[in-house]
């Protein structure tokens, strides 16, 4: 009998077919799509205190809404592949990206303000995008696998410099979970950091495992001085052995959490948090904070 390759299969995310498409063309890959991404955000956040509205390609960046003198409505036009192999999914949006961007949006004042953030496995760089209204400075790290790394830079230079934030706050790095060797230049920036944060990293049991022991090695030694945010989601399966659905690559990612020295510092947060980007919160998304030892 054949083994099934998962690289023969193309995958879609389920966010694609209601995100809106934008008319600005993709600068990284001509079969790639722009989307535009809305979302609200409370007035004086990031380095943008005035009240004065910023524009994109489209001249339609930011708009006050009319029912509120609190909040500004803005977009991220972000460069993505609508379909790709399992081992390009980065090249993707998924709705834990979407989460997590809610989370950073939400606490971002307190948590990352003035602060050094990276984050593991970028994709597209839409969460890394948002934490940079916030922090003062961004390492986006992902595997130098397709254009990915080119991905995060484009979207990145794109969006930031709409917002009037200098693209250069943004650092694209390549970090891959299962190469224990980092560059100097690597390692020099992440020992600056504060805060780690991920999404939508956990669907491959191999990778789990590696992401997990990046993320001790971030954490652990550092004490409470780091703290490491994640956001997944929970991706069920029904199988004739537990005659039930279940989602084997969140309970591998539980079981691996349980036996490294973080556990105990682990909480999964409630993620009942204002949605403000546009898409389907449910029970099969979850958040996690760990803590350094």
């Amino acid at each position: 009998m054949n083994s099934i390759n998962v690289d023969d299969y193309l995958i879609t995310s389920e966010v694609h077919p209601f995100t809106e498409r934008s008319n600005v063309k993709p600068v990284v890959n001509p079969q790639n799509v722009v989307s535009r991404f809305n979302f609200t955000f409370p007035l004086g956040i990031g380095n943008n205190q005035q009240n004065e509205l910023l524009v994109d390609e489209d001249g339609d960046y930011l708009i006050r809404r009319k029912d509120s003198k609190l909040n500004l409505e803005g977009s991220l036009l972000i460069e993505h592949t609508v379909a790709t192999t399992l081992s390009l999914v980065g090249q993707q949006i998924w709705r834990g990206a979407l989460l997590l961007a809610d989370f950073l949006l939400h606490n971002g004042s307190c948590l990352l303000k003035d602060k050094v953030a990276v984050e593991l496995g970028s994709g597209t760089g839409l969460s890394g995008i948002v934490s940079a209204l916030f922090c003062s400075e961004v390492i986006c790290t992902d595997l130098d696998r397709g254009n990915i790394l080119k991905l995060i830079q484009a979207n990145a230079r794109r969006n930031l410099c709409a917002l009037g934030l200098n693209a250069e706050m943004v650092h694209v790095e390549e970090l891959d979970f299962l190469n224990k060797e980092w560059n100097d230049s690597l390692k020099e920036k992440l020992g600056n950091i504060s805060v780690v944060f991920a999404a939508d990293v956990i669907y491959d049991n191999d990778l789990t495992e590696a992401f997990l022991d990046t993320l001790c090695r971030l954490l652990v030694g550092y004490g409470k001085q780091r703290v490491a945010y994640l956001a997944m989601e929970k991706r069920y399966v029904f199988t004739t052995a537990d005659l039930d659905s279940v989602a084997p690559c969140y309970e591998h990612f539980l079981t691996c959490l349980q036996r490294c020295p973080l556990w105990r510092h682990a909480t999964c947060l409630p993620i009942d948090f204002p949605q403000y980007f546009n898409y389907e919160r449910g029970k099969d998304l979850v958040l996690w904070k760990i803590e350094g030892v």
